[in-house]
């Protein structure tokens, strides 16, 4: 059976543009398979940090947003684009609206159904970041040379004939800091869609999909560009599911299929 490729909304964050790291080619193929009435650009599209420290801004990454502007002459699609930690240079300013389909946002309520969700990127509740933002630029350092050598790495295992393995999602999954780090982001956040009235909270920033309940709530995140390749998709009877890009099924032909959460 066909799967759909063509959903209510589409929500995608940490693309981080303008970085080596960057998957821009594949989600360019992404947003250029999969169509939408709305997309929702969760922050750190652009990154701004990097590119202030000498970073080169490739025709990839100008391929992006090419594509999302045929999105928009093509299926008329709106744009939402929410302002994250490495793109904070939006906030000279927002909020901007360019004509029907484009607007530049700190964050959004989006009605799914029955439901409210508030999105925001989520680097609101990470202190690092808010209060100690040398120490912070510090860990994205160390983020980025984890990134370097993996891609090393796994050259050596395609030469081995191993697939493809992810050195900095499996330090995040072990250290006790980091899984105590995202069980307290998941509740921080969704504390902060309780006093907005939603039902739940789309996010990135950490860089780890998942749709899952927190409490009452419902949690979800689109996860990366970077390693995940992930998005959030809602189709038009307002369910929710992670959407992950994948090589070996391009290589075939066809793009990812669905992932039930």
């Amino acid at each position: 059976m066909k799967h759909n490729t063509h959903f209510r909304t589409i929500v995608i964050s940490d693309v981080h543009l303008g970085t080596s790291g960057s998957k821009a080619k594949e989600v360019t193929d992404f947003l250029k398979y999969y169509s939408c009435q709305k997309l929702i650009l969760n922050g750190d599209i652009i990154d701004g940090w990097q590119l202030r420290r000498g970073s080169e801004w490739k025709k990839k990454h100008t391929a992006f947003w090419r594509a999302v502007l045929k999105a928009m002459d093509k299926h008329n699609t709106r744009v939402i684009y929410l302002r994250g930690n490495h793109d904070d240079f939006l906030d000279q300013i927002m909020p901007l609206r360019l004509g029907k389909f484009f607007s530049i946002r700190k964050d959004y309520v989006l009605t799914s159904g029955d439901k409210r969700f508030y999105i925001t990127h989520g680097d609101v509740f990470d202190t690092i970041n808010t209060r100690m933002k040398w120490l912070a630029h510090l860990g994205d350092m160390g983020y980025r040379f984890l990134l370097w050598f993996n891609r090393f790495y796994n050259t050596y295992r395609a030469w081995r004939g191993l697939p493809y393995y992810s050195l900095s999602q499996k330090i995040k999954h072990r250290v006790k800091q980091a899984v105590r780090y995202i069980s307290d982001f998941e509740e921080k956040l969704t504390e902060l869609a309780n006093a907005r009235n939603c039902d739940g909270v789309i996010c990135g920033h950490i860089h780890h999909p998942a749709i899952r309940p927190v409490g009452a709530f419902v949690y979800m995140n689109s996860g990366d560009w970077v390693e995940s390749l992930s998005a959030l998709v809602e189709d038009h009877d307002g369910h929710w599911n992670l959407l992950y890009y994948s090589t070996e099924l391009e290589k075939a032909g066809s793009m990812p299929a669905l992932h039930h959460a």
